[in-house]
């Protein structure tokens, strides 16, 4: 029996790439007593149908998280909330600050204040390496929502609601990634890359999934999952999808970083090293959330897990296997 069986799972952000992922999934292989998809988008609902997600199960709620009494109409009788609703597109968010302050910030208190309130029993919400050490405003509106996220669990204490989140790399070809951008550019014979020395984090929707619903199932509240994911080097990527392309250097650009770092050498004290993921337990000790150390090993001092000093790494073959079902899938084999 899964332990999504007989549960009502809300997912914000419903019709992104990883909200469509993930309810595919629980369509079709586990018994979910009804799935709530809230976006604010009644077109890309409208598609979600069209293309199959039409099942007696599913529940179409337009609502956006900025709308507190919106969000306690549609989490009423819910069990498990997956909070993936954001304002990602890093320009987008330093050219529209105000915006993603209150998608990212204010949008994941609502969430937070509305599921205490309604009594749902467990809500992950989702990260990114970007929230550690930002330097951009849409990692710094993610670390933000972060600390909500696991701070709120000490006023949720008395009641049956537990907060946790997960936090990983960048997701190939999902919606803003760079793999649908290499596609298009080698249309024309040249790929940019903005620093030959980048690396990232790198996982699939499928693995993205996964992650988020083991996390869902173990956590106790106040937790950061992380995953063990490989890591590539921008030149890599560029070959794998256009080898016969020029590459063109066009410099970092504001907001980017030369590598991303999921753990950080301060959060690192505070964080247990299991088989295939991490948890950051959360620093206040007054709460749950602190017994992983008995079921795996704390990091040594100093260290940080960055893409740039991972021991797991993809190479252009590997990169390959992995583009090769998102080209056929949404750009054909051209």
């Amino acid at each position: 029996m899964s332990f999504f069986d007989n549960k009502v799972i809300l997912v914000t952000g419903g019709t992104g790439s990883f909200g469509k992922k993930f309810i595919y999934t629980l369509l079709n292989e586990h018994n979910a007593a009804k799935i709530i998809v809230y976006s604010r988008d009644e077109l890309k609902q409208h598609e979600m149908r069209q293309n199959g997600f039409n099942s007696p199960l599913l529940r179409y709620f337009i609502g956006d998280v900025r709308d507190r009494e919106r969000l306690n109409r549609a989490l009423h009788g819910v069990d498990i909330v997956i909070h993936s609703a954001a304002l990602k597109q890093v320009g987008a968010c330093e050219y529209n600050p105000h915006e993603a302050i209150k998608t990212n910030i204010d949008g994941t208190s609502n969430v937070i204040e509305a599921a205490i309130d309604m009594g749902v029993k467990r809500v992950l919400a989702l990260s990114t390496d970007k929230a550690v050490n930002p330097i951009n405003l849409y990692g710094a509106t993610k670390l933000a929502a972060e600390k909500l996220v696991v701070q709120s669990n000490a006023y949720a204490a008395n009641g049956v609601t537990r907060l946790s989140c997960v936090r990983y790399g960048n997701v190939v070809g999902s919606r803003g990634s760079v793999v649908p951008v290499f596609f298009e550019q080698r249309k024309k014979g040249k790929v940019t890359i903005t620093d030959e020395r980048m690396t990232r984090f790198w996982l699939t929707l499928e693995q993205g999934v996964q992650f988020v619903m083991k996390s869902v199932e173990q956590m106790q509240g106040g937790e950061v999952f992380v995953p063990k994911i490989p890591s590539m080097i921008m030149p890599d990527l560029a070959k794998a999808v256009a080898p016969e392309a020029e590459v063109e250097i066009i410099g970092i650009r504001p907001g980017e970083k030369l590598h991303e770092v999921l753990i950080s050498e301060d959060e690192a004290r505070s964080t247990v090293e299991l088989d295939d993921f991490y948890v950051v337990q959360p620093a206040q000790t007054l709460w749950f959330g602190h017994t992983w150390e008995q079921r795996g090993a704390k990091l040594p001092d100093n260290y940080r897990y960055a893409s740039d000093n991972n021991t797991d790494w993809l190479s252009i073959e590997d990169l390959k296997k992995i583009i090769s079902p998102i080209e056929k899938e949404h750009f054909g084999n051209k």
